[in-house]
């Protein structure tokens, strides 16, 4: 009660002195060991509603969160750095007591974070490290690097060169590839592409693989927030650059369901998937609805899936951990170095979904029914 007493006398100071030092404030924090649930509250930032899977993150920690007892302040920025800093700033002064942000620049939240520290508030990294600070506290996410060759093993397996078991496929090649890698301001990023060029290398060096394009760095590749119209752009511009001379693309390296679909239409546009023209060979991750539904049918070859149920279970088990003045159980204390230091985190598996895994991996787990598989779209 003396805590909650001195944040209310002291609203007032806060405020000015948020003003007066361009974001840098105080709010909850301190010990909450002895709070109920209904007297805390945890500020959930997420990027963006342009995409499914961070509207579903979202919703699912604030339920599972309120599920609890807990008041959550869920916020989303739009893709806009400067609106997701205002709204951490407001989280704080506003007397947050656990943040839990899945950044949208993993280097811009340095002043935030000073913040929440001085406040004695604790930073859960939500599936996106937050880079180049001492304060953050905890991570939860996914091996990215295993998702990164995963999505390879499913570029392989698409074109027939490996089987789903890791056995050797009977496909000979060479075969036209050409790589999209993420956002480089995402730190998952530099996993994906790295785990997966790791797998890929040994077919470019012999030969079975060849990108045609000769884009082959993370920074030739990547896609900007993971936009969709700009994977499209590159893609119509891979083919009028590097395939006007009657060549074909075997396989399309992707790391993100929303840049596949942007990359099929561009395919298709160019006679991809009709009038005898086979559909590369197009990889993804999330096991969004629509890439689901063009993996039904034929269009889209494999995803990676990432069960977003367990990714919010365990942020909410870290928030309460901090709450309960305890630190969160943590599955990895050496791979995700931020540039400062290295972020305990807790690393969730993945599971690679093709045509034949949708009803066992998807639907039999509650987190598609199979109407929604068929029209592409989440029940409302």
């Amino acid at each position: 009660m003396g805590r909650r007493f001195l944040v209310a006398l002291g609203g007032a100071v806060l405020a000015l002195s948020l003003a007066a030092c361009s974001g840098e404030g105080a709010g909850g924090g301190g010990d909450t060991s002895g709070d109920k649930p209904g007297d805390l509250t945890i500020g959930v930032s997420m990027p963006t509603q342009t995409s499914e899977r961070w509207i579903a993150d979202g919703n699912a920690v604030k339920q599972k969160l309120e599920a609890k007892g807990y008041k959550v302040d869920l916020q989303y920025a739009g893709d806009d750095i400067p609106t997701q800093s205002q709204q951490v700033d407001q989280m704080i002064t506003q007397g947050a007591d656990v943040l839990v942000i899945a950044a949208i620049d993993g280097t811009a939240l340095s002043g935030q974070l000073q913040a929440a520290a001085d406040a004695k508030i604790p930073v859960i990294a939500y599936d996106r490290l937050i880079r180049g600070s001492k304060n953050v506290d905890f991570y939860v996410s996914f091996d990215n690097y295993k998702v990164g060759v995963a999505q390879a093993t499913g570029l392989l397996v698409g074109l027939g060169l490996q089987n789903k078991d890791g056995s050797k496929g009977t496909a000979k090649g060479p075969f036209n590839v050409e790589l999209f890698a993420g956002s480089l301001d995402d730190n998952n990023t530099q996993y994906f592409f790295g785990g997966a060029m790791d797998t890929l290398k040994p077919f470019f060096d012999n030969g079975t693989l060849r990108v045609k394009s000769r884009q082959t760095t993370a920074e030739q590749t990547a896609i900007l927030r993971w936009q969709q119209e700009t994977a499209q752009k590159r893609m119509e511009d891979l083919l009028t650059s590097s395939y006007n001379d009657g060549a074909r693309v075997d396989g399309v390296l992707s790391p993100y369901d929303g840049i596949s679909r942007g990359i099929i239409t561009a395919l298709q546009n160019a006679g991809y998937g009709s009038a005898g023209k086979k559909i590369p060979v197009v990889t993804g991750q999330d096991a969004e609805i629509a890439s689901i539904k063009l993996i039904n049918d034929g269009v889209q070859s494999s995803t990676v899936f990432k069960d977003t149920r367990l990714l919010a279970d365990q942020a909410v088990n870290a928030a309460e951990a901090f709450l309960q003045d305890k630190q969160p159980q943590a599955n990895d204390t050496q791979t995700y170095n931020n540039g400062v230091k290295v972020v305990p985190a807790y690393l969730l598996p993945i599971a690679t979904v093709y045509k034949d895994d949708i009803k066992a991996t998807l639907i039999d787990s509650g987190y598609w029914t199979a109407e929604e598989v068929a029209a592409g779209q989440a029940k409302k």
